[in-house]
């Protein structure tokens, strides 16, 4: 019986372990089903430090004041003004203040900032981060880029060292460093968000895609996200390693306050024109001698260009520097010495690097077929000179000379080119005399005799020139050219 009941249980055990599943009981893996998706910092990638670009700068952006000496506006009525008077003449001028930004680029106080900044000043005053205050004078001022170079008295100052524009990438981080609203020594971040933007600021808002001999503004802008505001013009745009890579000097904006988008004139031009400024008084302007196109695809289907790409010239200027190499009407420039350029605003940047006699390889699409060519470029008289500082201009049988910041503020104006020589001619036949001081020619404002040059040259047909005399007559002249 006990054998007979020992073997019944070990047959009941024997079956119960093969016929009968057991649980299984499994160690799962040390990592959960759900984790947050924040990327683990990698052992040596620090966050981005704008620390040390912000001391590198701070210290060599200063704070601009100027003064100008301004009386009420006329009525700008001659009809008014010949049977009633003029009821502003006799108005004393009253002192205006204006603010800005500056960028120290040398240690003996030579200091750029914009041209709108500075150029209706009769006195301009220049305190620096530490509160100094300096009186600066003008060595120089250029519309056609908004750029003005001015100096103050002092030694061993803090100035920024130049970088390059040109290797500035989409995305990169950029320091805008100014005096907004007067709040000075104010640092902000951003990305570049586009270059070689053509805003038609400084050609008056004119929009044109073609650009010609006499079209002397040049536009190139950086676009970026860091926060600018009035105040900040003339500023410094710097990367991360504190190098100025742009001069801040526009918003877009319907408020007149920022809203997203600042533009800055790269570094590229801004060396160019104040080596120019300090060393000659004028930029040494280099032209191509052509009128340039974008190429679309309209254009490409038009003219049978094979690629979207590069500038096509439109026309080519007789006896300028284009003509004289060779290039053609419908060419497609490709590149300039090296650097492509897909925008009439690339081109402009590039050529403004170069002055007169400098020669510069250009690569063209001719008849769907690379080619390259040496262009010697020449200044918008068509000669291969530099231009004197103290030069004046002949024109129309008279020569000119700019307004002096005491003539402006006797009289109370803005700016203005003055007579200082007239013999037979256009002028002397209107009955214009010497020491009149042209304002503007057909309602378009003269601020230099480059602008007087540059107008009139555009004129075809009637010329209506206003302007004063030093005994405060504001007088209006017509003739035709």
């Amino acid at each position: 019986m006990i054998l007979i009941a020992a073997m019944g249980g070990f047959i009941a055990l024997f079956a119960h372990t093969k016929l009968v599943d057991r649980p299984r009981i499994t160690v799962s893996a040390d990592r959960p089903i759900a984790a947050f998706s924040g990327l683990r910092g990698i052992p040596g990638n620090n966050p981005v430090d704008f620390t040390y670009a912000a001391e590198r700068t701070v210290h060599s952006v200063v704070h601009v004041k100027v003064t100008a000496m301004e009386r009420a506006s006329s009525s700008n009525n001659p009809f008014f003004d010949f049977f009633f008077g003029n009821p502003y003449t006799e108005s004393k001028p009253q002192p205006v203040s204006g603010y800005g930004s500056g960028v120290i680029i040398s240690n003996d106080g030579y200091i750029v900032t914009n041209n709108h900044v500075i150029e209706s000043a009769d006195e301009i005053e220049v305190t620096l981060n530490d509160k100094r205050n300096y009186k600066a004078e003008v060595i120089g001022r250029d519309p056609e880029t908004d750029l003005a170079v001015i100096k103050i008295k002092e030694k061993d100052l803090p100035f920024i060292t130049y970088g390059s524009s040109d290797e500035l990438k989409i995305g990169e981080w950029v320091l805008a460093v100014g005096n907004p609203y007067n709040l000075t020594s104010t640092v902000t971040a951003g990305i570049v968000s586009a270059k070689a933007r053509n805003l038609n600021l400084l050609s008056g808002g004119q929009g044109n895609n073609q650009r010609g001999q006499n079209n002397a503004s040049i536009e190139s802008f950086i676009q970026t996200d860091a926060a600018v505001n009035p105040g900040n013009s003339g500023g410094a745009l710097v990367n991360i390693r504190g190098e100025l890579v742009g001069i801040n000097t526009a918003i877009a904006s319907p408020t007149g306050s920022y809203i997203g988008n600042s533009f800055a004139i790269p570094v590229t031009i801004v060396k160019k024109v104040v080596a120019d400024l300090i060393e000659y008084g004028k930029v040494q302007r280099a032209l191509l001698g052509i009128e340039i196109r974008d190429v679309d695809s309209n254009l490409a289907k038009e003219e049978s260009i094979d690629k979207i790409e590069g500038i096509y010239v439109a026309r080519v200027v007789q006896d300028g520097s284009a003509a004289k190499a060779g290039i053609k009407k419908g060419d497609v420039i490709l590149s300039i010495n090296g650097t492509k350029v897909n925008s009439t605003s690339e081109l402009q940047e590039q050529v403004s690097k170069y002055r007169p006699n400098d020669k510069v390889e250009i690569v063209i699409n001719r008849d769907n077929k690379e080619k390259q060519i040496s262009v010697t470029l020449r200044n918008i008289d068509g000669t291969t000179k530099m231009v004197d500082k103290d030069e004046v201009v002949s024109l129309l049988g008279a020569k000119f000379a700019d307004a002096s910041p005491s003539e402006k503020s006797k009289l109370g104006i803005r700016n203005g080119v003055k007579v200082i020589s007239i013999g037979p001619g256009k002028l002397r036949s209107a009955g214009i005399e010497k020491d009149f001081i042209i304002i503007s020619v057909n309602n378009q404002t003269v601020k230099s005799v480059d602008d007087l040059k540059q107008v009139i040259s555009g004129i075809k047909g009637g010329v209506y020139v206003e302007g004063i005399y030093p005994n405060g007559l504001v007088s209006y002249y017509a003739f035709g050219i």
